[in-house]
């Protein structure tokens, strides 16, 4: 079937006539899918065609890849040109290939041709291809974008829109400066569209200089998504593994993410499950692009049923029927709490997530239910002891104290007088040599 050719039947997708699509967009709907349009759907869409704009706080897992994606993708049909018209920004490489999946299936009846950059791969892959495709949309990470801007590979001049896909993890990782660097290379005028699941201090910064009257919608809760039965365990660091065994043997736990701080601990932890006898693979950093998609591959496929990673898991990863995470270690930081937990329960979809809480753990606790605004259920597991944690008051901040004069010093080391040569400090008097002979005898 070829991109004129979509289904008669495509259109008016329920629930997205409003709009007024093109008939191939509605098209790309149904093959993707979508009935109904989301809420961060319904509230960017109509603004974003209107050319607004648009500053999008919502959840993980709640369609915001489609926000930004349909109108890119209407706006380009009436002139696609040969040209880069839009870009699209995100933190990682597993992030960057999930949007443009999701942008080819809802245009898989247009003309419209998209591109995904990223590190890991030659980079002489990507000047091929983009020489070859002459893509309208690119997806990429800003690391490789400024790669190919520097090998003026990559023409960013006739960019039109610009979008920030999950902006506060990007800052997370460190982006900002590459990011400001990207800004310079594009057009002044232009659209913009930054979504974003939280709203830290450096988002809003970079909101105030990047968009220009925008609209702005916030959905996004620092509590989990109600579709997520969350909860902690309390145990100690010898107990995790047997634990982990545990709940994954459970039946209802059909699929699992397990979440890890270090990527040691990811391939460890991935390298005794399959000993055990589970289908597990691991996903972290130090592995090559083609071992990271042939884990994530077998994970979407089933072939895997538990996936052990790090953080670069933790946002926009896209997997349907997951049932279970388990965060094996606490993340870094409160927030990324709701963001490992929210790889399941994604789509109205239930899902359980489970946190195992060391006794070194309190303050994390502490500060992670101080932001969900409630504290997390205590789990229990049969076999396994319970440990009460105290939390205790939160600890405030230590004072900064002010640079103390030291006291001046007895004897020779005591405050020189006036006419010492005005140094702060007396000097011990020389000895002469008779002196010192007699101090050795």
């Amino acid at each position: 079937m070829t991109a004129d050719q979509f289904p008669l039947d495509a259109a008016p997708t329920a629930g997205f006539d409003a709009f007024d699509f093109d008939n191939s967009i509605q098209a790309g709907l149904k093959a993707a899918g979508f009935e109904e349009p989301r809420p961060i759907q319904a509230e960017t869409i109509a603004p974003a065609l209107d050319g607004r704009d648009v500053l999008g706080l919502a959840q993980t897992g709640t369609g915001k890849t489609a926000a930004f994606a349909l109108p890119v993708l209407e706006c380009l049909l009436d002139d696609p040109g040969r040209d880069v018209r839009a870009l699209i920004l995100a933190p990682t490489r597993e992030l960057a290939t999930q949007i443009a999946t999701e942008i080819r299936t809802l245009a898989k009846y247009t003309k419209l041709k998209v591109a995904t950059l990223y590190g890991g791969i030659p980079t002489h892959k990507h000047v091929r291809d983009l020489k070859q495709q002459k893509p309208q949309i690119v997806v990429g990470c800003p690391g490789r974008v400024l790669d190919l801007l520097g090998q003026n590979a990559l023409d960013l001049s006739h960019v039109e829109t610009l979008v920030l896909d999950e902006a506060d993890h990007m800052f997370d990782m460190g982006f900002l400066p590459d990011i400001r660097r990207i800004l310079k290379q594009l057009p002044h005028d232009r659209q913009n569209l930054l979504f974003s699941a939280t709203m830290p201090r450096e988002i809003r910064t970079l909101a105030d200089e990047v968009l220009r009257d925008p609209h702005v919608v916030e959905l996004a809760g620092t509590a989990p998504a109600e579709t997520v039965d969350h909860g902690v365990f309390v145990v100690e660091e010898s107990k995790k593994r047997d634990l982990l065994e545990h709940l994954l043997g459970q039946e209802e736990c059909t699929s699992a993410i397990v979440f890890t701080r270090t990527k040691h601990r990811a391939r460890r932890v991935a390298a005794q499950l399959r000993k055990a006898g589970h289908r597990a693979a691991d996903l972290q950093g130090n592995m090559s692009q083609s071992q990271r998609d042939r884990a994530m591959r077998g994970f979407r496929t089933g072939r895997h049923e538990v996936l052990v990673a790090t953080d670069i898991a933790a946002r926009g990863i896209d997997v349907q029927n997951v049932s279970h995470v388990v965060n094996y270690d606490v993340p870094n930081t409160p927030e990324a709490y709701t963001h490992r937990i929210g790889r399941t329960g994604r789509s109205e979809n239930s899902g359980i997530a489970r946190t195992f809480v060391t006794p070194d753990n309190a303050r994390w606790l502490q500060q992670t239910e101080r932001m969900i605004g409630e504290p997390i259920p205590r789990c229990e597991a049969e076999g396994f002891e319970t440990i009460t944690l105290e939390t205790g008051p939160p600890k405030s901040p230590p004072k900064k104290k002010g640079r103390r004069r030291r006291p001046p010093r007895s004897g020779a080391r005591r405050k020189a007088t006036k006419g010492s040569g005005g140094s702060s400090r007396g000097k011990r008097p020389r000895r002469s040599s008779r002196q010192k002979a007699a101090a050795k005898s």
